[in-house]
């Protein structure tokens, strides 16, 4: 046996401004009031205007937080899918992080990206947020540690990234409007603390204000952002608006808020001309706009003199050994039960004759949620894919086990064809007023998204229709499901007949955003036999619309095939199950109940996918779950199979990245950021505006804190995950400074090398002010070969002891002994220290 030292370090110093600034004011001093105003709303929907005068050429922006999107919004430009934020949090690793930042930076210089629109370091503080699996964690020191680590690497760079939601953006219902109601402290303990860190630490280039509300004011608006962001943090960057949120002339115009997106209309333009003209709003505040937006241009190489950090771009196969990593090291390995006298996990390969992969998220699988955080990857590996590649192609067999969703599905291209051409896809056309043609393209995808421009040679204002044609050929018999989604005028034709021809708009009161994630659709059934041909052609027209949805046109053509109903593909699955050496179920959500743009009203499987795995359990005793969920799943079956594996959305990489944790290539990395609950017995924090306002009624008693402070066991405590190895934690030794330090004595017990996370967690028993039982203050991954004993400084930051008082206004520690805790999970202490403050 052995004994060495490691040193693991938090987060470091604060990215500063380049001492080669040029002088802003001088440039600044060059334009006119009009030019000015000019810079401070988007020129279209992703782009800033371009200014000669100054030297500057336009910057553009784009969504981000699982893969760098660009300009176009389909298959024709394709980008690397990471893992879901969620997935990256549970790594818990700050180094791997900086690898994330240092790919999306590189995907953003090959797409002629200059500022991401991500890292989202809102938090989980309720498992039925929408948006759950765009964001990092419940906690926001891991949430401060994960972001800060990805926006140091994206920036050092060249690239911009742009912390959001700036705050409290943390669940969907009512978002445009909402506002949330915190208490100050818990605001700037829990909230605005991964901000914070990010912003004044990491050193974070832009920021974006929120669509909502924080106590009483617009975050557009809000006085936050210039006395906290600005004054407080020391912010030099950019404060943008989400698309649309800024929606006053003179409130935002004189506040904190920089940038008004999209563009070319907003609430600025002439009107904030004006504004400054009367006296409403000072020069001075746009001048130290457009300041920080030439600072902006200046690090991101976009005013002359350009400079830029050389772009070094691995391969596509680098890409995706990167990203397969990556999804591997996010994986919660949640139960590994004894099958046959030995862990179920991992397998030997050689010993596995037939697996049999079932499930609705088995193929295609799901590798990114909805909204902001979708992107076109160029392949997508499905765990069937990535398991017949492992154990062989003929020892894989497949089911789908049982439908989850309600709605037609988006088209398979490879039933589809071109007409008269008989490439795979679809022909599109793009209709004038008076219906001639004015340009036609062909794709291979089926859903569309256009905003800045539609094809070469057409000018939007002439645009009339938009029509798909394509021929299907049914690959088996039965009834096909044909149908089209989106919002505006649709008229569908089938071999010439019209199907339909109808307005679909969204429900009321919906968020916008749900047109493009959760749009309606119509279609119609159609039996065809294997081999029929089916001429299939949508009609979306342009001047017959809802007011506003032209902004953004999206649509898809929709198609499911023959499927004979619930009970006969359970059955199918479960003789499958039954003949094989190991049964792989692979259950999740869908589009349809997790996304941007809506919360969720259950923390159910979607469909009949819990009675699925308990009759597969039943039939094959080595039953792997595979839970491929951006966000918390009741799972009531959990001590019913043999192992529980968490995929989150992994990226693109997913089967291989399964294969590698089922064989045992690689040790499941990761550890929950966000506890699970068991049931929703006990009430769960609502996402549920009530009269316009939603009430942060636990205070800093969010996730796992809120568990412990009301006595209720979880499903999984925030920081649980299981490796292939054991552990025995031996010791603790506290040094107290000016920070804090943990040194962590374990020991690896088992026989297989192995990485334990060890988490250092706070508390604060008899405290004058209310505290959460335990927080977390601190973590380090350690590695050790069997029988090697380790030794790990974990660094506990002063912030760690401190405590927001309201009424001062400032950070202060309550003096007396504080106790540091050593845990595996937020739930599962098992070393003590105490410190002193």
């Amino acid at each position: 046996m052995s004994e060495h030292l490691i040193t693991s370090r938090p987060v470091g110093d604060r990215n500063l401004p380049d001492s080669t600034d040029p002088s802003f004011d001088d440039l600044v001093a060059r334009l006119s009031l009009e030019q000015k105003v000019r810079l401070l709303t988007g020129a279209d929907f992703w782009a800033l205007y371009d200014e000669p005068a100054v030297g500057l050429r336009r910057m553009v922006t784009s969504d981000g937080p699982a893969g760098v999107r660009g300009e176009l919004w389909d298959e024709r430009d394709t980008s690397a899918n990471l893992p879901s934020p969620t997935a990256l949090a549970a790594t818990w690793d700050d180094a791997l992080m900086t690898e994330v930042g240092h790919l999306l930076a590189a995907e953003a210089r090959r797409k002629g990206v200059d500022v991401v629109l991500a890292p989202t370091v809102n938090l989980h503080r309720s498992p039925y947020g929408g948006r759950h699996f765009e964001c990092f964690s419940e906690d926001p020191v891991l949430t401060a540690r994960v972001g800060a680590s990805i926006v140091r690497a994206m920036q050092a760079d060249g690239v911009a990234a742009t912390v959001k939601h700036f705050v409290a953006n943390d669940s969907e219902s009512d978002r445009l409007t909402v506002d949330m109601r915190i208490d100050e402290r818990t605001l700037r303990e829990v909230y605005l603390a991964p901000f914070e860190v990010i912003v004044r630490d990491a050193g974070a280039w832009a920021v974006m204000a929120a669509y909502n509300g924080v106590n009483g004011t617009t975050m557009t608006e809000s006085p936050l952002l210039r006395e906290v962001l600005q004054e407080e943090w020391g912010f030099d960057g950019v404060t943008m608006s989400d698309w649309y949120a800024a929606r006053s002339t003179e409130a935002a115009g004189a506040g904190g808020l920089d940038l008004a997106m999209p563009g070319p209309t907003g609430p600025w333009n002439a009107a904030l001309v004006d504004a400054v003209g009367d006296g409403r709003v000072p020069e001075t505040t746009v001048d130290d706009k457009v300041r920080r937006l030439l600072r902006l241009a200046h690090r991101v190489g976009a005013l002359e003199p350009g400079t830029s950090v050389p772009l070094v771009a691995g391969s596509a196969e680098e890409t995706h050994a990167l990203v397969r990593r990556i999804a591997a090291a996010g994986f919660v390995m949640l139960r590994n039960a004894r099958v046959g006298g030995a862990p179920a996990l991992p397998v030997d390969a050689a010993d596995i004759r037939r697996v049999a992969v079932l499930g609705p998220n088995a193929h295609p699988g799901r590798t990114l949620g909805g909204g902001s955080a979708f992107v076109f990857p160029d392949r997508e590996i499905s765990p069937v894919d990535g398991l017949r590649e492992a154990f062989g192609a003929g020892d894989v067999v497949y089911a789908e086990g049982v439908r989850s969703h309600h709605r037609i599905g988006i088209a398979d291209s490879a039933h589809l064809t071109v007409p008269d051409s008989g490439a795979q896809g679809v022909r599109i056309r793009f209709l004038g007023h008076d219906g001639q043609v004015l340009a036609t393209d062909e794709r291979s995808g089926t859903a569309y998204n256009w905003n800045n421009a539609f094809a070469a040679g057409v000018v939007p204002a002439e645009l009339g229709a938009i029509e798909i044609t394509t021929v299907l050929t049914a690959p088996v018999s039965g009834e096909h499901h044909v149908g089209a989604s989106g919002l505006g005028r649709f008229r569908m034709l089938l071999d010439g007949v019209v199907a339909f021809d109808e307005l679909l708009v969204l429900p009321a009161g919906a968020d916008p955003v749900e047109g493009l994630m959760r749009p309606p659709q119509r279609g119609a059934v159609v039996p065809l036999e294997a081999g029929d041909t089916l001429e299939v052609t949508v009609v979306r027209t342009i001047t017959d619309h809802v007011p506003g949805a032209d902004l953004l046109v999206s649509l898809q053509l929709n198609l499911d095939l023959p499927y004979a109903g619930d009970d006969a593909a359970i059955d199918e699955a479960v003789e499958l199950a039954r003949s094989a050496d190991l049964a792989v179920v692979v259950v999740g959500t869908n589009e349809e109940v997790e996304s941007e743009g809506f919360d969720r009203e259950s923390l159910d499987l979607p469909g009949r996918q819990d009675e699925l795995v308990r009759r597969v359990a039943a039939a094959n005793p080595r039953t792997v779950v595979v839970v491929n969920a951006g966000a918390p799943v009741l799972m009531p079956w959990r001590d019913e199979v043999a192992a529980v594996l968490l995929s989150w959305f992994p990226g693109q990489e997913f089967g291989h990245a399964l294969a590698d944790l089922l064989t045992g290539v690689t040790e499941p990395g990761g550890r929950l950021p966000t506890t699970w609950p068991a049931d929703e017995a006990a009430a769960l924090p609502s996402t549920r505006p009530v009269d316009g306002r939603l009430a942060y009624e636990e205070g800093l008693h969010v996730g796992y804190r809120r568990f412990l402070r009301d006595g209720v066991e979880p499903a999984y405590w925030f920081g649980h995950g299981l490796g292939f190895t054991s552990w025995a934690y031996e010791g603790v030794d506290v040094v107290a400074g000016a920070d804090a330090e943990a040194r962590v004595s374990v020991r690896n017990t088992g026989d297989r090398p192995g990485r334990e996370l060890v988490q250092v967690y706070v508390a604060r028993e008899g405290s004058a002010v209310e505290r959460p039982v335990r927080w977390l203050a601190s973590y380090a991954w350690v590695s050790a070969e069997p029988g090697e004993s380790v030794t790990v400084e974990v660094p506990v930051l002063a912030r760690a002891f401190e405590h927001w008082d309201a009424a001062a206004g400032r950070w202060t520690v309550e003096p007396g002994d504080f106790e540091v805790q050593i845990g595996r999970s937020a739930g599962d202490v098992v070393l003590t220290a105490t410190v002193t403050r």
